[in-house]
């Protein structure tokens, strides 16, 4: 009866494609007058003998989904309104908001205890290892279903493309860059580096900021936990550096010319410049509250998340905050920043109904008008409440696409929409993340950026072979590449 039931579904599925495609409306540039969900409900089937308990918008099915956390009020105003359109066009559907956000340290104990959401969110580093550990369900069949799969960014669902199966949704991605607190570098009359910039022009520019009396660093490295490795790599990426190299097997490669060149800055901004927080041992929360606060002019994380909270929490003007390229080791050279991203995974505990519907209401609002609508309302509500919208750096579909310009329509309207700058953008080189045991890797080098940071003359290259060592051993030998 599985059997049976899965090709009927596909068979509805292909029946509601044909249906939209037909309608015209999804490739109509002119906005619908009211936001149309007839569009996303199920065509009927004309299949008299299919039994009615086979119809999904007919069943009873509760799912968990990933729900903002408590202080991203504004996400969770969008997210509300996302859950009653999602109701009202699948009535039969419970959803219950889950506070539980992704933690490497977590999933198992919440896979075990059968605790995890229905859909969970989780990073762009994590596809093996979920997979490996069979966390994440195989959504392949539900993905090449889905009607817009061909206008997915390939180079963020390609991340959870494993062996050809599909196992995680994109929402967005970022190239990790640098903000910048244009107010405090006008204040002390240092003067803008350009987008073209190098370590050097970063270094000037944190020495010519920086007040140790008064508590004010140029710049605030991520001093521990993974974040504090995450951070460090893309100085790696910068130098020409890989972590790990795969040929048939796993080995470790951040031990390097280009290795011992990127710690060497860090021992720099340190202990020659003196421009990091006195009080150096940042999380990815503490940094970005520090940038927000006036603490320091300079932070390195994905774009959207430092100016939310900078803008939307710390109280910043728009006009005050750049979003620069990370930096280029040299004159001339690339400025890359460690590719990411964040995905929906749908748990693989969950009902072949409830993985269904999961991934309906994941990919509800996927390139339509509906969710045009939804943005330019909410663009709207935080103008009146004097709060700004911020933009994800790279979306789940092109930038140049079709949805992508109706998208940036609505965007350019706005002045309390953060806009990032043309010339900087273009400047973007971004690096994806290490394929194997990367959680791994970066606690292995936030021990190393900690000895690094707390004492003075420590021999660089023997922690950067002592930590390649230890991963090598612990990890990457124990990896079989298919």
């Amino acid at each position: 009866m599985r059997k049976y039931a899965g090709i009927f579904i596909s068979l509805v599925l292909l029946i509601s494609m044909l249906s939209a495609c037909s309608g015209g409306s999804k490739n109509n540039n002119e906005p619908t007058k009211e936001p149309n969900t007839e569009t996303q409900k199920p065509a009927a089937t004309t299949d008299a003998t299919a039994a009615p308990d086979d119809d999904i918008t007919k069943k009873k099915i509760k799912i968990s989904i990933y729900y903002p956390l408590p202080d991203q009020v504004e996400n969770r105003k969008m997210e509300d309104d996302k859950i009653a359109r999602f109701n009202a066009v699948y009535p039969n559907v419970e959803i219950v908001k889950s506070d539980w956000h992704y933690k490497p340290d977590e999933i198992g104990i919440k896979m075990a205890a059968n605790e995890a959401p229905t859909f969970y969110n989780t990073f762009a580093t994590e596809a093996s290892f979920l997979v490996e550990k069979g966390w994440a369900a195989d959504i392949t069949e539900l993905y090449d279903n889905y009607e817009f799969k061909d206008q997915i960014n390939p180079v963020l669902q390609n991340t959870f493309n494993i062996n050809g199966k599909i196992y995680g949704v994109p929402q967005k991605g970022y190239v990790v860059t640098t903000v910048v607190n244009k107010k405090m570098l006008d204040e002390k009359g240092v003067a803008l580096p350009s987008y073209d910039w190098t370590w050097e022009d970063m270094l000037n520019t944190a020495k010519g900021v920086a007040d140790t009396k008064k508590g004010i660093a140029g710049i605030a490295p991520m001093g521990k936990g993974t974040e504090a490795g995450w951070n460090w790599t893309n100085f790696l990426f910068e130098a020409g550096g890989d972590v790990q190299t795969v040929d048939g097997k796993v080995t470790s490669a951040f031990n390097s010319e280009a290795g011992l060149k990127a710690l060497e800055f860090y021992n720099k901004l340190r202990w020659e410049a003196n421009v990091i927080p006195q009080d150096w041992a940042l999380g990815w929360g503490d940094a970005l509250g520090a940038f927000a606060n006036g603490r320091t002019a300079m932070v390195m994380a994905g774009a959207e998340n430092i100016l939310e909270q900078a803008l939307n929490q710390g109280g910043m003007k728009i006009e005050d905050v750049l979003t620069y390229p990370m930096p280029a080791a040299e004159k001339g050279g690339k400025h890359t920043g460690v590719l990411g991203g964040d995905y929906l995974i749908i748990n693989p505990n969950a009902t072949k109904d409830e993985q269904e519907m999961a991934f309906r209401y994941i990919t509800f609002d996927y390139f339509t008008d509906n969710y045009l609508t939804a943005i330019e309302k909410d663009i709207q509500t935080r103008k009146a409440e004097g709060k700004y919208f911020i933009p994800p750096h790279i979306n789940y579909f092109a930038a140049d696409s079709e949805y992508g310009k109706k998208l940036q329509a609505i965007f350019d309207k706005y002045d309390n929409v953060y806009k990032y700058d043309a010339e900087s953008n273009k400047l973007l080189d971004g690096k994806a993340e290490a394929q194997y045991n990367t959680q791994d890797y970066y606690g292995a080098m936030a021990n190393v950026i900690q000895e690094v940071f707390s004492k003075k003359g420590t021999n660089l290259q023997g922690q950067l072979d002592a930590a390649a060592k230890l991963v090598q051993e612990k990890f990457f030998d124990s990896i079989k590449v298919e």
